[in-house]
């Protein structure tokens, strides 16, 4: 969970994320809960409040990440760092899945994506509704993918 973050530097992220969880791709408008600042290295890490060091995320992956920095591959057992919205590229580290689930495909993506729960039953099910309605998953920027906006 982040601390205070002022209002200016809140809505600088929130639109350079183009109001879509930088974790999990999910729209803001598309969830019950609104998303928030996360910090990529938590305040009790030393991170900044800064626009470097935040990422908007969405209720679940804020709580489920807290102030994590690391965590295990579930495959190789190593810790690892988590995934960074600032530094990484989301297609480098995951895959969505035909059937809305989202993969891990370095040991950095896997750990992340178990950390973050990012397959909860109801969570695959919200993006299986909206991938048939193409509202998910989101057009990453050239900052995210090779995909132009």
């Amino acid at each position: 969970m982040s601390e205070y973050v002022p209002a200016r530097l809140r809505r600088e992220i929130r639109q350079r994320a183009n109001q879509h969880c930088e974790y999990c791709l999910i729209h803001e408008d598309d969830v019950l809960l609104p998303h928030e600042p996360n910090h990529i290295i938590a305040m009790k890490h030393d991170g900044a409040t800064s626009e470097a060091n935040l990422a908007w995320t969405c209720f679940l992956c804020n709580r489920a990440k807290g102030s994590d920095i690391a965590s295990v591959d579930p495959l190789s057992c190593e810790i690892v760092r988590l995934f960074s919205p600032r530094t990484d590229r989301w297609d480098e580290h995951f895959q969505l899945q035909p059937d809305a689930k989202i993969v891990g495909t370095t040991p950095i993506g896997r750990a992340t994506t178990s950390l973050l729960k990012l397959n909860r039953k109801q969570q695959i099910e919200i993006r299986q509704t909206l991938t048939m309605a193409s509202l998910y998953p989101p057009r990453l920027g050239p900052a995210h993918s090779d995909q132009s906006s």
